[in-house]
């Protein structure tokens, strides 16, 4: 749920608004491109780390806090977002129309206990895979078309 009332205002007025994703991914011993999941809290579906940005920090650090948050990982995040996808997410009394731009995030660390680690499972797909797990169906695209190439980007960020 948004924390902000001004945020919940634009939403109540049919406005988008706007939340960051982390995809976590890593290249495999074979060379293959791997990402990584995560079930949410409620439904248990498999979805990316998400949520809403944070005031003083740029899309790419709030992505990464989502990911260790959510994910129990950490890493960097490439500079250049991976694209963006909408949903419609549910609040209390209605549904919201969401903006979410998704950044990249190269794991460096997979961390055994972290914060939502009893609310959360993880898996680690292909992206083929992880696309047909996924409900929305603009991340699952997005997703899907990850290859070797989108990762060739210069200068990763650190948390």
């Amino acid at each position: 749920m948004p924390k902000d009332k001004k945020t919940i205002r634009k939403a109540n007025k049919g406005e988008r608004i706007a939340q960051v994703a982390a995809i976590p991914f890593r290249v495999n011993e074979g060379g293959e491109l791997q990402v990584m999941l995560v079930t949410s809290r409620g439904t248990r579906r498999f979805i990316v780390p998400k949520g809403w940005p944070m005031k003083g920090k740029s899309g790419r650090q709030a992505a990464l806090i989502e990911a260790r948050e959510e994910a129990g990982v950490v890493g960097k995040a490439l500079k250049r977002p991976a694209g963006s996808y909408c949903y419609w997410k549910r609040l209390s009394t209605s549904f919201v129309h969401v903006v979410v731009t998704a950044y990249l995030i190269e794991v460096t660390e997979e961390l055994e206990a972290w914060q939502e680690a009893g609310a959360r499972q993880r898996a680690w797909l292909t992206p083929t895979d992880a696309a047909v797990l996924i409900d929305e169906p603009e991340l699952s695209t997005l997703i899907r078309n990850l290859s070797l190439a989108d990762l060739a980007q210069p200068e990763p960020v650190a948390a």
